[in-house]
C-alpha cells in the first residue's frame, strides 16, 4: 500500500513525514547533480518528428501525465503541460519534456473549458490529452466540443464517459452488448442494502460507491455479515443516499487485473495488462489473452476515442468479469515508458499498435513507497526484489528534475499546507502525486 504513517494525531503525523522526507534529500540531491552532469557530459540527443505536434496534456501532478509526456517529447512533439493551483508545484512542471505549463481552474469551477481553450489557441495545440483524475473525466468529455474546433480531443463524449464511469450503468451497457459481467445493483439508501434478500441469491457481495471514494474504495467486505443486523450497521457506516448511489456487485473470485486502452475512432492503438493490488504502485506487464479479448470487444462496440481503464477479474476456470470501468489514462502506462511508438500510436491514425512492452523494459515502482515498505515490512526481501529487478516510474537520468521534486517540494508543500489548516491525511501516493485524505480529490 502507499506510504501510510502511524496512528498519530494529524500535526504528529505530518510532522513525521516532512522529518522522513527531509532525511532522504541529501541523497536525493547527489543523485539528482550526478544526473545533471552525466546529461551535460553526454550532451543528450534531440529527437525531430516530421510532423511534429503540440499536444496538451492535463493531470500534471500524475506520473502518468510525465510518462506520455516525456514520450511524446522524445518523439519529436512539443508538450504543454496543465494542472490545478492546489498542484502547481508538481515536479513533473520542471521535467525537460515540458515546454510550457500552465494552471487551470479545478475541473468542475465555472470557466474550466474556456481556460484549456484559451491555453489551446495561445499555444497552437494540436491534440488535447486528457490525463483525468476521477472528478475531471466528465468535464473534459463536456469542455470537448468547445476545444474539438480548434484542435483533437482524444476523450470520449460527454455520454460515453457517464456511462462507463457509473459502475452500474457500465455493467448494464457491457451485459447488452452479450458480454459477461457480475450480477449488480444499484443502492440508494443503507436500508435497501439491509433489506436486500441475500438468501435467495448463491452470490455472496461487496459494497462499492460508484462515484470515485479515496477512502472508501479499499473497503471490500463480503456481504451478507454473519447477521441482519450486522449486515444493516455495515451499510449505515457508509454515505450511502440518492445523491450518492452506491453499487452491490456479486464477488467474483479470481484474480484481479488492471488495463489501460487508449481508442482512436474504435480502434484500440495501445493496450496493457497488469496485475492488481489493494492499493496499486507496482506495474508488471502480463499477457492474459481472454481479458484482452473482452476488454477489445467492449471497447469496439463503444467506439469513438478515448482512454480506458477497465478493472476485470478472471477466475481460476478462466473466465472474465469486469469490475468497473474508469474513463481515463491508467497508471499501467508506465510500462510503455520506453516503447518508442508510443506516441505514434496515441496521435496518429493507422500507427502501429502497442501492445507489449519494449524488449528490455522492467516493471514500474515508485521507490519511496517501496523504502516505506522496507521500513515497516515483514517481507523485505520481496521489496528487494521489487526493486532490483523493476524501475522507478518517475527518476529518469536524462531527467531527473521531476523525481527530486516531486518528493521535496511537490509533496512536502502539500503537507505544509494540509499541517496549516490542521486538515487530516491518510496516505501519500507519490504515484498520483497527492495526498489521500477524506473527502478528497
Amino acid at each position: 500500500m502507499a506510504w501510510s504513517p502511524p496512528e498519530l494525531g494529524p500535526a504528529a503525523r505530518t510532522l513525521g513525514a516532512l522529518g522522513l522526507l527531509t532525511l532522504a534529500l541529501p541523497a536525493n540531491l547527489a543523485v539528482t547533480g550526478a544526473a545533471l552532469v552525466r546529461r551535460m557530459r553526454s550532451g543528450g540527443a534531440t529527437s525531430v518528428s516530421s510532423s511534429p505536434r503540440t499536444v496538451l496534456i492535463s493531470g500534471g501532478k500524475m506520473t502518468k501525465a510525465l510518462v506520455l509526456a516525456r514520450s511524446f517529447h522524445a518523439a519529436g512533439h512539443r508538450v504543454v503541460l496543465v494542472e490545478q493551483h492546489k498542484y502547481r508545484f508538481t515536479g513533473h512542471r520542471f521535467s525537460r519534456a515540458v515546454d510550457a505549463f500552465h494552471v487551470v481552474p479545478p475541473p468542475q469551477a465555472p470557466g474550466y473549458a474556456e481556460a484549456l481553450l484559451q491555453i489551446v489557441l495561445d499555444e497552437k495545440v494540436d491534440v488535447y490529452v486528457p490525463v483525468c483524475s476521477p472528478a475531471s473525466s466528465l468535464y473534459d468529455a463536456r469542455a470537448a466540443p468547445l476545444l474539438a474546433q480548434h484542435c483533437e480531443v482524444l476523450h470520449g463524449d460527454a455520454d460515453t464517459i457517464a456511462a462507463v464511469d457509473d459502475k452500474h450503468a457500465f455493467s448494464l451497457l457491457a451485459a447488452g452488448f452479450g458480454l459477461p459481467v457480475p450480477d449488480a445493483h444499484r443502492m440508494t439508501s443503507a436500508q435497501q442494502v439491509a433489506d436486500f434478500d441475500f438468501a435467495a441469491r448463491k452470490d455472496t457481495y461487496i459494497l462499492k460507491s460508484i462515484a470515485y471514494d479515496p477512502v472508501n474504495r479499499l473497503d471490500l467486505t463480503v456481504l451478507p455479515r454473519p447477521t441482519r443486523a450486522a449486515t444493516a450497521e455495515f451499510a449505515r457506516s457508509k454515505p450511502i443516499s440518492p445523491d450518492n448511489p452506491w453499487i452491490l456487485q456479486a464477488l467474483v473470485e479470481g484474480t484481479e487485473y488492471c488495463t489501460h486502452a487508449t481508442v482512436r475512432n474504435g480502434r484500440v492503438q495501445v493496450y496493457a495488462c497488469c496485475e492488481s493490488s489493494a492499493f496499486q504502485v507496482n506495474y508488471a506487464w502480463v499477457d492474459r489473452p481472454r481479458i484482452e479479448a473482452w476488454v477489445r470487444d467492449f471497447l469496439e462496440k463503444v467506439g469513438g476515442s478515448g482512454q480506458y481503464s477497465l478493472d476485470v477479474i478472471e477466475t481460476a476456470d478462466g473466465r472474465v468479469f469486469p469490475i468497473e470501468c474508469n474513463p481515463r489514462t491508467h497508471s499501467a502506462i508506465s510500462v510503455f515508458r520506453d516503447h518508442p511508438g508510443l506516441a505514434d500510436a496515441y496521435l496518429r491514425d493507422g500507427a502501429t499498435p502497442v501492445q507489449r512492452p519494449a524488449p528490455g523494459a522492467r516493471p514500474s515502482y515508485w521507490l519511496y513507497h517501496e523504502v516505506w515498505r522496507l521500513l515497516r515490512g515483514p517481507q523485505r526481501r520481496q521489496r528487494l526484489q521489487v526493486i532490483r529487478a523493476g524501475r522507478d516510474a518517475v527518476f529518469d537520468w536524462d531527467d531527473p528534475l521531476p523525481f527530486l521534486l516531486l518528493h521535496h517540494l511537490h509533496i512536502p508543500k502539500l503537507l505544509l499546507g494540509n499541517l496549516l489548516r490542521g486538515k487530516p491525511w491518510n496516505r501519500i501516493d507519490f504515484n498520483i502525486g497527492k495526498l489521500v485524505e477524506p473527502a478528497g480529490d
